[in-house]
């Protein structure tokens, strides 16, 4: 006494071919990390290269009596402001550099050489950026404020457009070097997590 089940094939299996769940790849995520560290990226270029911009061309000049006597207020007046422009200039031109890194960190997400190597980078020129910010936003508060201790006096009153110009310069670069902290966090979250 046997009994016999007839369970019909599925034509999937009857013409050979079989349904295979492709495997879950771990830390998937990391894709859309890299992804936004190239956006993050294009962002600082934006801030850096704007910050440097604006400050290059902040100049204005005021006339005192005659033409041939004037007041001038220009970038290139303050050393402070000088190294302002190089610094950011440096940063905008290394986040355009290590745009082609930030690829690969896209292509493959999880490798770590990269990644490791845009930290490294990423926190050398967040210190160059922060220290060019902090000197240059300190100007910018004596041109608005001066200092009464020191008989420096505020010169935005007379000059109200060069110090619109270096505090927007001041705030872009102040952008530039909040990306560069998110870009640093991000990429040591992925090279930490597996």
């Amino acid at each position: 006494m046997s009994t016999t089940i007839d369970i019909p094939e599925s034509s999937k299996v009857a013409k050979g071919k079989a349904v295979v769940a492709a495997p879950l790849r771990p830390g998937g995520w990391k894709k859309g990390v890299a992804i936004m560290d190239f956006i993050l990226r294009l962002g600082a270029i934006a801030a850096a290269l704007g910050a440097a911009a604006t400050m290059g061309t902040s100049d204005q000049t005021l006339p005192f009596f005659t033409q041939f006597f004037q007041f001038e207020a220009s970038y290139d007046s303050f050393t402070t402001f000088q190294f302002f422009v190089i610094t950011m200039a440096l940063v905008g031109g290394y986040l355009v550099l290590s745009l082609p890194f930030s690829v690969v960190a896209i292509v493959r997400p999880h490798a770590v050489g990269p990644r490791l190597f845009l930290i490294i980078l990423d926190t050398v020129f967040l210190t160059l950026a922060t220290a060019s910010a902090a000197s240059a936003a300190a100007v910018v508060y004596l041109a608005h404020n001066g200092d009464q201790d020191t008989n420096w006096l505020a010169i935005c009153n007379q000059f109200g457009d060069f110090c619109a110009q270096t505090s927007s310069a001041v705030v872009s670069s102040f952008v530039a070097v909040v990306a560069l902290v998110l870009l640093i966090v991000m990429s040591a979250f992925a090279i930490g997590k597996p």
